[in-house]
């Protein structure tokens, strides 16, 4: 492959190096950011000969090439003039660069602050779920167990403004410690009994309004935004010798009353206003929201727009105990989406489409739509619509029924616990939407049909016998790989990024890791590994190309959790140390774990099996071929 034509070919289809500003690679993509999105041709990157996909995802362009990309990347830095940012020329300086617009940038600071909080609000929304069923079960509420769990489903919620302000400071850039204390003042029982007493505040003579910030979304957000200018400012400003106690100092003196007088009460005004906006269309029109957000949830995931409803679910949770805005809609959409695909498993001729879809659409109906959203649905688009029509039309029901969601949790038929809480109806009403969804989705699917794809096999046209046998591809013999890590081995098309799940790079299969410690699969010598040190590749002595990718979008921590024991070139001996990575910290910080085990070279190969559905230490054959 001649990697400096790749890079050439591909900056004209990106729109010129002054279009570029900011170009990194993971183990298998390079990943562009742009400033003007409307110059990029996809269609024709996609079609460059070396390019295997494209995927946006993340406010990211993700072209694919696989695990060379080292190299593609360096052609490309050469090709920009040895940087991994654009310019602007002389006839671009005229013009103002193009901003990505305020709801682009709006929902940009939604995902990043919610994503470290969301297995908290998860881990604390299923404990109310079991405290339910419990109660059902004859716990009394006045048992000291039950208050033990109350207050333990609680606490994610109680103090989710301290949650949401590391996630905020990490968008915004500055110290997530000090945008936890400023929080923290926020709910500091002398401030939430100045509130209950509701006599006048004022500090030095400015009064300060009585706000309770507890479950509060948008103060927070606005506080840490503010907080960020103030401690650029502080370390601008500041003399070096005696920054350490200054800055701390400046920081918090500064913002705290501006949150308390000023920024912390117009927020709870937005998220007061928020809320009852919601309030009104649902007492007016209970369908409403519930029908959009099924019909149109599909959408809301491809543009990342879907988290734009979060701060509304997550303060009705907390301050209702249970929400009607997000929940409903997306049950009856995931559900709709599954069964689509399912649809699809059942009707289509093409093995490996009815494979792909029996699998992703199983997932779906569970609550994890993502496989079957981009392995499926997209590609064949009649089936989308299908999904949307059955989303529609169980939000309708779910809307009409005063279906709610208790618990913060992608829903599905295994988050139905959720969806028990005070009102004993509610759980029947979520499967009722559930059947309704699944029927009218896969029996809309089967109706409008979809373009179905022809086996290769019968597309291929009949050879003549000839006396003499080509030689096979495949090397001579079988050969093997090892689990490189410890965990529960699961199918790739498990995984919740579709150029895995796809096996656009390779079969394989992929690990759930227990512990933090990658081991070679085989003999053999490392090709790659990236600065992130996130992911290794090794070409094995018996032939084998196995891709080893810790996490999906871990690249984004650039290096941070992961220490490498390798470099490219080493030779390795099964069962060396080659990564060693910190799981816990990885999935605190908003990302998953989930290790694809790759075979890339699997052209070469006349038959691929891949052990899944147990649990695999180093050591165990995992990868088979022929």
């Amino acid at each position: 492959m001649d990697y400096k034509k790749l890079a050439y070919d591909l900056l004209p289809l990106v729109g010129g190096v002054q279009n570029i500003s900011k170009l990194t690679h993971c183990a298998t993509r390079l990943r562009f950011e742009f400033h003007d999105r409307s110059k990029v041709d996809a269609k024709a990157i996609e079609k460059t000969p070396g390019v295997i996909s494209v995927v946006e995802k993340g406010g990211q362009f993700q072209v694919v090439v696989g695990n060379d990309v080292p190299v593609t990347y360096r052609a490309l830095i050469n090709e920009m003039g040895g940087t991994a940012t654009g310019g602007s020329s002389a006839a671009d300086a005229a013009a103002p660069e193009k901003k990505p617009s305020l709801i682009t940038r709006i929902i940009s600071v939604i995902s990043t602050t919610f994503t470290p909080v969301i297995p908290a609000l998860i881990g604390g929304g299923m404990i109310k779920a079991v405290l339910s069923i419990l109660v059902l079960c004859g716990l009394p509420d006045t048992s000291s167990t039950y208050q033990i769990l109350n207050f333990v489903s609680d606490a994610a919620f109680y103090f989710m403004p301290v949650l949401l302000a590391y996630g905020a400071a990490i968008k915004f850039e500055c110290n997530p410690v000090l945008a936890m204390t400023l929080t923290c003042a926020l709910l500091h029982p002398t401030w939430n009994s100045m509130v209950a007493a509701g006599e006048p505040v004022d500090f030095f003579g400015i009064p300060v309004r009585l706000v309770d910030y507890t479950y509060s979304v948008i103060p927070v957000l606005l506080s840490v935004w503010i907080m960020s200018y103030v401690e650029r400012f502080a370390e601008k400003y500041t003399p070096s010798v005696i920054k350490f106690f200054v800055k701390p100092l400046l920081i918090l003196f500064i913002s705290a009353p501006i949150a308390l007088i000023i920024v912390g009460p117009f927020g709870a005004f937005l998220n007061t206003l928020i809320e009852t906006g919601a309030n009104f269309i649902n007492a007016r029109a209970s369908w409403l929201l519930p029908m959009l957000m099924g019909a149109f949830q599909p959408f809301l995931v491809l543009t990342g727009t879907a988290w734009a409803m979060t701060p509304i679910a997550t303060v009705q949770i907390s301050a209702l105990g249970y929400e009607i805005v997000n929940g409903p809609g997306m049950l009856a959409s995931n559900i709709a989406m599954g069964a689509s695909s399912l649809a699809v498993a059942c009707k289509s001729k093409n093995h490996q489409l009815r494979q792909l879809a029996a699998s992703s659409g199983f997932t779906g109906v569970m609550g994890i739509t993502e496989p079957c959203l981009y392995g499926v649905l997209i590609k064949l688009k009649k089936p989308l619509i299908a999904s949307m029509i059955g989303g529609g039309i169980g939000g309708i029901y779910a809307g009409l029924s005063g279906l709610v969601r208790y618990a913060f949790v992608s829903p599905g038929l295994a988050a139905l616990p959720a969806f028990i809480g005070a009102n004993p109806m509610n759980i029947v009403h979520a499967v009722i939407t559930c059947l309704i969804s699944f029927a009218a989705a896969f029996a809309a699917t089967w109706v409008l049909g979809f373009d179905d794809p022809a086996n290769e096999e019968d597309a291929a046209p009949a050879q003549p016998e000839a006396p003499a046998v080509s030689a096979p591809k495949a090397p001579a013999g079988e050969a093997f790989a090892v689990a490189p890590v410890a965990g529960h081995a699961v199918p790739l098309d498990q995984v919740n990024d579709a150029v895995f799940s796809q096996k656009i790079l390779g079969d394989g299969l992929a690990i759930q890791p227990t512990a933090g410690e990658v081991r070679a699969p085989l003999d053999g010598e490392v090709t790659s590994l990236p600065d992130s040190k996130h992911a290794v590749g090794l070409h094995g002595d018996n032939g084998m190309e196995i891709l080893i990718h810790v996490g999906i979008d871990t690249v984004n921590l650039q290096g941070q959790y992961y220490e490498a024991h390798v470099k490219v070139g080493d030779k390795v001996r099964a069962g060396d140390l080659l990564l060693t990575f910190d799981r816990p910290a990885i999935e605190a910080a908003g990302y998953e774990t989930v290790t694809p085990v790759l075979l890339t070279n699997t052209d070469d190969y006349r038959d691929v099996q891949a052990v899944t559905g147990r649990d695999v230490v180093p050591g165990d054959r995992v990868l088979t071929v022929s």
